[in-house]
């Protein structure tokens, strides 16, 4: 039976943060996953195949998620999210869909996500507890099921053209939401969560 394999294209300069010092981050993709990479560092196609041993069929989706994210400019760290939290999402959005490839564009939208020395990055960051990478022609999330739909639905208010404080606002009501909506699951007897 031949194996599945699936394929990934990440910017040649992410190479690097995929292979890892001394192969590591390569390494641990492979392990956590019984998956086998091939990485060609002149055109930076990975090539990922389920190992023969492999009993998850999702290996495949998760380690070419955990690969993509990486090529969207996470640190290794923080694409492993996608592997150590069951419910870790990676959404990404690309700039060019929204204003096509003007740069002077894609840059103005990126300045409003990045905002002022990384200001805004770092609330939304901070309130939601995900994870945000602008790379590229990209604004890339990792975060929970909630966390990164709080953070996707702030940046695209801010790609809409929402004034910060707005944005502010709405991060600071669902952070309470978000806050409360956890408490009231940890206040949940078991029993009441299996039905």
């Amino acid at each position: 039976m031949a194996s599945a394999t699936a394929f990934v294209k990440i910017p040649r300069e992410r190479i690097g943060a995929l292979i890892g010092p001394d192969g590591r981050v390569k390494e641990r993709i492979e392990e956590k996953l019984s998956v086998s990479l091939s990485v060609s560092s002149q055109t930076g196609d990975v090539s990922i195949s389920l190992k023969p041993t492999t009993q998850d069929p999702s290996a495949l989706f998760r380690a070419r998620e955990v690969i993509t994210a990486v090529g969207r400019g996470f640190s290794p760290e923080h694409s492993f999210r996608l592997l150590n939290e069951e419910d870790a999402v990676l959404e990404v959005i690309d700039l060019r869909e929204i204003v096509g490839k003007s740069q002077s564009d894609q840059k103005r939208l990126k300045g409003r996500v990045i905002g002022k020395e990384g200001k805004t990055r770092r609330i939304i960051e901070e309130l939601t507890e995900a994870h945000i990478s602008v790379y590229g022609h990209t604004v890339a999330v990792i975060g929970d099921m909630d966390q990164a739909e709080v953070a996707r639905e702030a940046v695209w208010m801010l790609i809409r053209g929402s004034q910060h404080r707005t944005v502010y606002r709405y991060l600071h009501k669902k952070r309470k939401e978000l806050k409360k909506k956890k408490m009231e699951l940890w206040e949940t007897p078991p029993e009441k969560l299996r039905t």
